[in-house]
């Protein structure tokens, strides 16, 4: 093999690796909130328990488009090295919280959770960068097999974010006042040095930027292409659903009053089991699409899921709690997979997990198919987009509390319904 074939398969392995890291800093912010819950000022809250995460993602907003920008200046590699660089700092400060401030409070909350909110943020820019980089890249070195690369990213991303909450979890162990965020150093420890690692490594690689980039000066808005306009569309709605589908159902199963009606002395247990599953099977469907996505094109892929998803979601609504089914969830490491008794819209809704699995890297391969040189601004817009998943399930817990969980999953019927037009039809590639 060529030196040059083998820097873009070393190039290739390593954007697939930092598609992990992202996974893996953007879900520590979830099991590191259950510790701030249980702090002074705090307690209980989950508002502020979920702000961590929402700092995350705040900053996909702010970056999105910056920093496809980045590509254009900087190229695919400085872009790399200067978001892995961001990614350790805003990790650093997140350490740095269990240490400045701690048993001060400002605004009537502890000062260090302040430190802490700041650390998220910046790692949120981090891995909107990382993103911005990973995704384009593959998809230009992959060539035809740019969907299969794509898809194999995916499920490492999934199988770190599987990963990163039971890890924290063996960390914190019970919770209780006394848990500090200082409880998980180690997991910190260990982004940080993977940063450090991949930074090293990537400082040594050569990358050659693809053309697109090198020809960027020349290239047209990615908004003047009617395909990557309606993907742009799509890919909003599409974390929406992906978010949305497993958080309301949490709170329909938790609910014994107006959710499910289950047993309240063990609904919170089994909805977290149910919406871990529908994770679980996002890993699966990945997998099973980096093996088929050599041999079936993404548009097959994306208008297959799509189809099968919206079916699944409206036979949901209409079934409710119209019967109960055992189904199998996945209840951790040691306890492996269990049994459970659930609503038969549960499992419909689970199920649509192996579809949304798939729906990020084929709405994105389509989207961007036939960008040329625009495609690197494409890629910060799509980041941008990221933010679909706050708004969507806001929407939709809006329309919960007005008329009852299930009919709320008409919206994601709807947001469905869309991303199946734009496989069918709309991804059809409109030059500008």
């Amino acid at each position: 093999m060529s030196k040059k074939g083998n820097s873009s398969i070393i190039a290739i392995i390593a954007m697939i690796f930092l598609f992990g890291m992202i996974s893996f800093v953007t879900n520590l912010a979830a099991p590191i909130g259950n510790i701030w819950k249980m702090q002074p000022g705090i307690e209980g809250s989950n508002f502020w328990g979920m702000m961590g995460n929402m700092m995350n993602f705040l900053a996909y907003a702010i970056m999105g488009i910056p920093a496809g920008k980045m590509l254009t200046k900087f190229g695919y590699k400085r872009t790399a090295l200067i978001a892995i660089a961001v990614g350790f700092l805003g990790v650093f400060i997140q350490f740095l919280s269990g240490i400045v401030g701690v048993g001060s409070t400002a605004m009537g909350l502890p000062a260090n959770f302040f430190v802490y909110l700041f650390g998220a943020f910046v790692a949120g820019f981090s891995m909107c960068m990382l993103n911005t980089v990973v995704n384009p890249m593959l998809k230009l070195m992959g060539g035809a097999r740019s969907n299969q690369y794509i898809q194999i990213g995916g499920s490492f991303n999934s199988l770190m974010g599987t990963l990163t909450p039971m890890l924290v979890g063996a960390l914190i162990g019970t919770l209780t006042k006394d848990s500090l965020i200082s409880d998980v150093n180690p997991v910190l420890f260990l982004a940080m040095g993977v940063f450090a690692f991949a930074f090293i490594v990537l400082l040594f690689v050569n990358i050659q930027d693809p053309e697109a980039v090198k020809d960027s000066s020349h290239a047209v808005s990615p908004m003047k292409f009617k395909h990557f306009v309606l993907g742009v569309i799509a890919i909003f709605v599409y974390v929406g659903v992906e978010v949305g589908i497993p958080g309301t159902l949490n709170f329909y199963l938790s609910d014994p009053v107006k959710g499910a009606g289950m047993d309240p002395s063990t609904a919170v247990s089994i909805a977290g089991f149910v919406a871990g599953t529908y994770w679980f099977l996002m890993l699966i469907g990945r997998l099973t699409s980096s093996v088929i996505s050599g041999k079936v094109s993404a548009r097959a892929q994306l208008t297959c899921v799509s189809a099968v998803a919206l079916v699944l979601i409206v036979l949901a609504i209409i079934l409710g709690n119209s019967s109960t089914v055992s189904m199998p969830v996945f209840k951790g490491v040691q306890d492996g997979f269990g049994m459970v008794q659930v609503p038969i819209a549960a499992l419909l809704l689970v199920l649509c997990g192996l579809c949304t699995s798939v729906m990020w890297g084929t709405i994105f391969d389509l989207a961007c198919e036939g960008l040329g040189a625009s495609t690197n601004q494409a890629s910060g817009i799509f980041m941008a987009m990221v933010v679909g998943g706050g708004i969507v399930p806001l929407i939709q817990n809006a329309i919960a509390d007005a008329v009852g969980y299930m009919p709320s999953y008409w919206l994601l019927a709807a947001c469905v319904a869309f991303i199946l037009y734009f496989a069918a039809v709309g991804s059809k590639v409109k030059k500008a």
